[in-house]
């Protein structure tokens, strides 16, 4: 029975990173004769440099085989999406849609999920959407005229906090974290929280498509005028009032982070290919 090391057509190779100076034990020195008594001087190895080329579409942290795991990535589902909540709107408020965009929320308990926002004249819609069934699961939907601050900035953590992330984000505010209750903060499934947080998807750099829809920067420059002519158009008693758009650090208030921990880096808040379970 052959063995794998003496499989015909297949040779050992050593494998070397790029930028190391040490020498292979597969580099051969040859010597010069020099005078007695001397040290044989070495010859120096040429050794032909390896060039990497780097493009934008896709992010070469990003291989295909790594983005296809994403069911968002897949053909023809991001747009099935878009089409499935154009009619919805178009059913229900017949409202202008200014933009959709592709982004992670990040929870008060620091949980990742992807969703699909979009802005119309007068609301922003806080899509949690089913890339694998094709469906929207839940919609939230938040008054422009509502939000009165807008933050920008670092994540930070308290001083003792276990799960830290890194990386910038937005939090959009539509009522005062001080009016939350306890039980509120306590609870990661809560729906009473008064503001959302965002940040980049992580398929941003697979395509020129995604890198526009996942732009964080894209979704506020759009967002910020809708919400200031909501306030100014706005006739109940927030008419008048001023959008404060701050940059300043997203405090995250979680401290041991045990459920985060393994949600995040196990991409669970993602529609995500995870295998095959069987022989």
């Amino acid at each position: 029975m052959s063995t794998i090391g003496s499989f015909e057509g297949f040779q050992p190779v050593s494998l070397k990173q790029e930028g190391e100076d040490q020498p292979l034990e597969t580099d051969h020195l040859s010597t010069e004769p020099g005078d007695p008594g001397k040290d044989p001087v070495p010859k120096k190895i040429s050794r032909q440099s390896s060039v990497t080329e780097s493009t934008l579409y896709p992010n070469p942290y990003h291989q295909p085989y790594i983005s296809r795991k994403y069911f968002v990535t897949r053909p023809g589902t991001i747009e099935t999406a878009m089409e499935d909540l154009k009619g919805h709107i178009t059913e229900t408020s017949g409202e202008t849609i200014q933009g959709f965009w592709l982004l992670t929320k990040i929870d008060h308990w620091n949980n990742e999920t992807e969703r699909i926002l979009l802005v119309t004249d007068k609301t922003l819609l806080i899509c949690k959407y089913d890339f694998i069934m094709l469906s929207c699961v839940q919609l939230q939907q938040i008054p422009l005229s509502a939000i009165y601050r807008i933050c920008m900035g670092k994540f930070a953590f308290p001083g003792l906090s276990m799960d830290k992330r890194q990386g910038e984000g937005l939090r959009i505010y539509w009522g005062s974290p001080e009016d939350q209750s306890l039980l509120s903060r306590w609870n990661p499934w809560s729906t009473e929280v008064p503001y959302a947080t965002f940040t980049e998807h992580p398929m941003k750099y697979t395509s020129e498509k995604f890198l526009e829809i996942c732009k964080l920067s894209g979704f506020t420059s759009k967002l910020v005028p809708a919400i200031q002519n909501a306030h100014k158009n706005s006739t109940g008693s927030g008419r008048g009032k001023k959008l404060a758009v701050l940059t300043e650090p997203i405090l995250i208030e979680t401290y041991t982070g045990l459920m985060s921990f393994i949600g995040n880096r196990n991409k669970l808040g993602y529609s995500l290919a995870r295998g095959s379970v069987g022989f």
